[in-house]
């Protein structure tokens, strides 16, 4: 999950290799070796892609993500943040006129849940200090309103290893309503639309 989080968004294009990678086909055909067992290159493979560790429906969604945002298929304005973890890597990629914004924390441990503090250059995002600005995650529906440069994440890769945010607030913020101050906002969803 983290190797496509992290092709389908740092890259303006990529691709991975079909069934292989989809179902995690990972032992080796010799130790060291690039090739995996029992590949189709040596025999007729007929592959199960309905099983239950597919990484088909993920497929599906990072890919839906990535042609509803124009941020994702262009390298020109991609930037890497702070973050006070090691194992959690942080970047952005905008559109020229900064309609459309994309916000990736990914998880590099496989194993452990992992958590830190994300420094966004706020400036570059054309977001004003001032203002609390909401990040809808593509990848959960989940959205959180965060204030100010500095902000917490928490990833565990048996969930998900990576936030896919974009980003909407700009330069006059949002709009709160009721919010109790808390951090994370239930049901923003598909009905908020692209970012301002």
């Amino acid at each position: 999950m983290t190797r496509l989080v992290l092709a389908a968004t740092l890259g303006a294009s990529y691709g991975i290799y079909g069934p292989a990678f989809e179902l995690c086909e990972n032992r080796p055909r010799e130790p060291e070796s690039e090739e995996y067992l029992d590949s189709e290159k040596y025999e007729i493979k007929q592959w199960d892609i309905d099983r239950p560790d597919s990484l088909k429906d993920l497929i599906t969604r990072v890919n839906r993500i990535r042609r509803e945002n124009p941020a994702l298929q262009s390298d020109w304005c991609l930037s890497f943040h702070h973050v006070d973890n090691e194992q959690l890597i942080c970047y952005s990629k905008r559109t020229e006129d900064c309609e459309n914004i994309i916000v990736v924390v990914v998880s590099l441990d496989p194993q452990h849940t992992q958590s830190g503090w994300v420094e966004l250059d706020l400036e570059a995002l054309g977001l004003d200090p001032h203002q609390p600005y909401e990040l809808h995650d593509l990848l959960s529906d989940a959205c959180y309103v965060w204030r100010g440069a500095r902000n917490y994440v928490e990833l565990n890769p048996q969930v998900v290893p990576a936030h896919v945010f974009r980003l909407r607030g700009g330069r006059h913020g949002i709009e709160l309503g009721m919010l109790d101050g808390t951090s994370e906002v239930g049901g923003c969803g598909e009905s908020r639309g692209p970012t301002p």
